[in-house]
C-alpha cells in the first residue's frame, strides 16, 4: 500500500512538473538526490564500521559481558520471564547500547540475535513470548542519548550545528522509551503474564 501511495506521488509530481514546463527540474532533481543519496550512505558507512567496530573490540574484550552483568538487575525487572542465567542478556544489552548511541542499524544484528535467543526459550514456538514483546517495545522506542545517525546526516546536510538535536533527542526518545515500558508493564498485569 505505501508503494502504491510513493508511486501516485511520483506520478502526480512528474504530471505537474509537465504540464508546469518545469519537466527539466524533475530530472535534474532526481539525478542530485540519487548523488546526494550514494554521499549519505557513504559517509553513514564510515560511522556504522567505527561504532561496529569499537562494539566488536568491547565485546572480544570482555566489557559485554561485565556491562550485562552490572546491567542484570536492570534487564531482568523488564524481563521477569527470563532465566537468570539466559543467554539473551548479552545481545539484549549490546541492542540497547547501540541504540542509546543513536546506531539503530548497529543495533539490529544484535536485536536479531536477541530475537533468535529468545525464541529458543519461548515455550510456544508460533506465538511472541512475553519476554520477545518487552524487547521489541524497548528496541523500537529506546532512549537515544547520542544520536550518532543524525549528526552525521546533518554534517552531511551541512547544518550549521548538527549536534544541537541532542537534547531534544534525549528527550523524546525518553518519553518514548518510558511510555513503552510503562504499557509492557500495565499490558503484562492485566494479562496476567
Amino acid at each position: 500500500m505505501v508503494n502504491l501511495i510513493w508511486l501516485v506521488m511520483l506520478i502526480c509530481g512528474i504530471i505537474v512538473a509537465a504540464l508546469n514546463g518545469n519537466i527539466d527540474q524533475v530530472t535534474a532533481s532526481a539525478l542530485q538526490a540519487s548523488e546526494l543519496g550514494i554521499e549519505v550512505a557513504i559517509q553513514l558507512m564510515g560511522v556504522m564500521s567505527l561504532w561496529l567496530g569499537i562494539m566488536h573490540i568491547a565485546e572480544k574484550a570482555g566489557l559485554i559481558r561485565h556491562l550485562a552483568r552490572i546491567s542484570a538487575p536492570l534487564v531482568r525487572k523488564l524481563f521477569p520471564s527470563l532465566r537468570a542465567d539466559s543467554p539473551a542478556f548479552g545481545p539484549i544489552v549490546m541492542n540497547l547500547c547501540a541504540n542509546i548511541l543513536g546506531l539503530g542499524n548497529a543495533a539490529t544484528p544484535f536485536g536479531l540475535k536477541a530475537m533468535q535467543e529468545l525464541q529458543k526459550e519461548n515455550p510456544d514456538q508460533e506465538t511472541a513470548s512475553p519476554a520477545m514483546i518487552t524487547f521489541l517495545a524497548l528496541n523500537t522506542s529506546c532512549i537515544t542519548i547520542i544520536p550518532a545517525t543524525i549528526i552525521a546526516v546533518r554534517m552531511k546536510a551541512g547544518s550549521a550545528n548538527p549536534v544541537e538535536i541532542i537534547g531534544t533527542t534525549v528527550f523524546a526518545t525518553g518519553c518514548a522509551m518510558a511510555s513503552a515500558i510503562i504499557a509492557d508493564v500495565l499490558f503484562r498485569k492485566r494479562n496476567g503474564l
